[in-house]
């Protein structure tokens, strides 16, 4: 499993409308091919900073079929005017299990 990691600024003011906005994302993600899950965290010092993690069997799951999909422009018609700059995209392998 690879885990996506994106770093999301959003623009004052629009955090309600952008969490709205992936919540209805959802199906989505659900649908697309190799996607096992997905969750958006919020940050506390900074509450315009957000995470999103997508649980993907290959990076290719992510990065050509969804990303080269219908899907993911309607994922960015949905959220992306929420967006303050690009957001920062990096995939991750586990290394160490603990709890």
């Amino acid at each position: 499993m690879v885990v996506e990691s994106a770093e999301i600024l959003v623009k004052a003011g629009m955090e309600e409308q952008f969490e709205a906005g992936v919540r209805t994302a959802a199906p989505l993600f659900q649908r697309a091919r190799g996607c096992t899950g997905m969750r958006l965290q919020r940050g506390v010092e900074n509450p315009r900073a957000y995470r999103l993690l997508v649980d993907w069997n290959t990076v290719e799951d992510h990065m050509v079929h969804f990303r080269e999909s219908d899907d993911f422009q309607e994922w960015r018609r949905l959220v992306g005017h929420c967006f303050d700059g690009a957001p920062v995209v990096t995939h991750f392998v586990a290394a160490v299990d603990g709890f």
